[in-house]
């Protein structure tokens, strides 16, 4: 018996007649007469009462009948899903981001973005360092992430830059550098003595490696004063005083009371940028409506700091 079967007894039942269920099924009447016979023998039971005027139901089709309405009506309920899977519009998305790529305005507004716009995508968050992003994508545990700068580029993924930000200096506010009247853009040299607070090696050493060759380019190599996993540990540890961190812009309205951002001065080539990791081959479905959403939440982004918005 298949789910054919099936559909041809429900269209006998509903015509009440052969050659009319024939026509609507757009089968000729013999064929459809022979498998009705095939489906009552194999089940050992009589389904329709035949008569010159048509068939009518047996005590035993009208309970096969409430049966094999519920697994068509199911199996068409599981047809229209999958189509929607496959368009994208069902499933679940897995997506990752370092903890200063969520402090960024565009992440969030990127995830109510895809929630408005694929309420029946599932979203699956997990946050973790840039190395730990991009060995999950790689191996298939997330479907895409959200880093600064990656630490590796395996063969298979797509790193696609989104934006890119200033980076700030992060000074206790009792720090001499913050109390400075007027405080003004930081230079390099002015933090020779500073004991730095870096993301721990090696989950993300793209913008502290970047950080410590311009430092050595300037004749020094700053005093590591801890090493932590995240960068919002790092702020942490400057509003209690224990050193000072560069971080992306978009940070500096964490610890408003304890800690004082500056720029760093112009002509420092130091940026952070918001980077987009994902398997270019298995961008479909709900992955690639998301790559669309974040590439269009980033025009957004880029054009209201044109217009001098806030980031």
């Amino acid at each position: 018996m298949d789910i054919r079967h099936m559909r041809y007894f429900l269209a006998v039942a509903e015509a009440g007649h052969m050659t009319r269920a024939a026509e609507h099924l757009g089968i000729q009447q013999p064929p459809l007469s022979l498998q009705i016979k095939a489906l009552e023998k194999e089940l050992g039971v009589l389904l329709f009462h035949r008569h010159p005027k048509g068939v009518t139901l047996s005590d035993a089709g009208r309970l096969f009948e409430k049966e094999a309405r519920r697994l068509v009506d199911d199996l068409s309920a599981m047809e229209v899903r999958m189509a929607r899977v496959a368009r994208g519009e069902l499933g679940v998305l897995n997506i990752g981001f370092t903890s200063s790529a969520a402090a960024h305005v565009f992440t969030p507004e990127a995830l109510r973005a895809c929630r408005r716009a694929w309420p029946g995508v599932a979203l699956s968050i997990r946050e973790d360092h840039a190395a730990g992003i991009t060995e999950a994508v790689e191996a298939g545990r997330l479907h895409c992430g959200l880093i600064r700068v990656p630490v590796s580029q395996p063969a298979g993924l797509t790193f696609e830059v989104l934006l890119r930000e200033p980076v700030l200096v992060a000074l206790p506010r009792d720090h001499a550098l913050a109390m400075r009247k007027n405080a003004r853009a930081v230079t390099l040299a002015e933090l020779r003595d500073e004991g730095f607070i870096l993301v721990r090696q090696p989950g993300a050493p793209g913008l502290y490696a970047n950080l410590l060759a311009l430092c050595e380019a300037q004749g020094f190599r700053p005093r590591i004063a801890a090493e932590v996993e995240r960068m919002m540990t790092s702020l942490n540890l400057v509003a209690a005083g224990a050193g000072i961190a560069v971080v992306p812009a978009s940070m500096q309205g964490l610890h408003p009371h304890a800690v004082v951002y500056l720029p760093l001065a112009d002509g420092t080539p130091l940026d952070a940028p918001l980077t987009l990791v994902y398997r270019a081959a298995d961008a479909v479905g709900p992955a690639a409506h998301f790559l669309k959403i974040a590439r269009d939440t980033a025009r957004k982004t880029h054009a209201r700091n044109r217009r001098g918005r806030p980031a």
